[in-house]
């Protein structure tokens, strides 16, 4: 039986960089982790608002949250850290120490992390928006401007992950299908000849894929098993053929393809 605890993500941004230290969190599968995002916490009232919804937790679980943090001003964290919880602090735990061993005070400014690593709101908001519009073969122009474009058959995640890079790594990443077509022509699409540096291809395992596609087209030749295991058969040929680099989603998370994906297009920068 699994132990209830409530764990807080509590920032005075977005609460992205928060969110992403709560990955920790996997690592302890016999707890069930109630979430609640309190972003944009960046005022007195909004801190005392947190801290009564911190103490609620805690009567209703019969014991003490977890918080997860990350507030720049230092009066925010101080009084936040009046509620009972357990807190793992950004800015205490990691950012202030380096700056001791650095010699220097460390930025605290909303949005620091994004931009430190090159990747700003307005990048990433480009990136999102070409990604949005370049989605399954949405449209051929304009892909002289993408970093990577996904292919592989229809249903391997193409598209969650070319959001997920655009989102978080302000990456512009377009997507294309390959479909039946292609395979009768034995050929990827034309339109990609010119951009065969920029390809990086997803495969999965047929039962997983036969898996999604029921969901989506029950008892259809299109989520048909044998379909599924011709055309994944097919396309890792011709991917492999025009020397396209491949990861196999059916067990990796979108970060971790992301992580894959951003080596390769490191590597071909450098």
């Amino acid at each position: 039986m699994q132990i209830q605890r409530t764990v807080f993500f509590i920032s005075d941004g977005t609460g992205i960089t928060a969110g992403a230290l709560g990955q920790l969190l996997a690592h302890f599968p016999q707890t069930h982790f109630a979430q609640v995002r309190l972003p944009f916490t960046d005022s007195n009232q909004k801190i005392e608002d947190a801290k009564q919804r911190i103490l609620i937790a805690k009567a209703g679980d019969g014991m003490r949250p977890v918080v997860i943090m990350s507030l720049g001003n230092i009066e925010h964290r101080a009084l936040l850290k009046e509620a009972d919880a357990y807190y793992i602090d950004l800015f205490s735990t990691f950012i202030d120490p380096l700056g001791v061993e650095l010699a220097q005070e460390p930025l605290t400014g909303k949005g620091i992390a994004h931009s430190v690593m090159g990747n700003t709101y307005n990048e990433r908001m480009e990136a999102i928006n070409f990604t949005l519009g370049h989605d399954d073969g949405m449209t051929h122009g304009g892909l002289e401007e993408a970093q990577v474009i996904l292919i592989g058959v229809s249903r391997c995640g193409k598209t969650p992950t070319s959001i997920f890079l655009a989102m978080q790594f302000g990456v512009k990443a377009a997507n294309y299908p390959l479909i039946p077509e292609d395979f009768e022509r034995n050929a990827l699409p034309g339109v990609l000849s010119k951009h065969t540096d920029k390809l990086f291809g997803l495969t999965i395992k047929p039962e997983r894929l036969h898996s999604v596609r029921s969901e989506r087209r029950p008892n259809s030749f299109y989520a048909s098993l044998d379909n599924c295991r011709n055309e994944i058969a097919t396309a890792e040929r011709l991917m492999k053929a025009a020397g396209v680099p491949c990861a196999d989603s059916t067990s990796r998370s979108i970060e971790e393809l992301s992580a894959i994906i951003l080596q390769k297009i490191r590597n071909h920068v450098a």
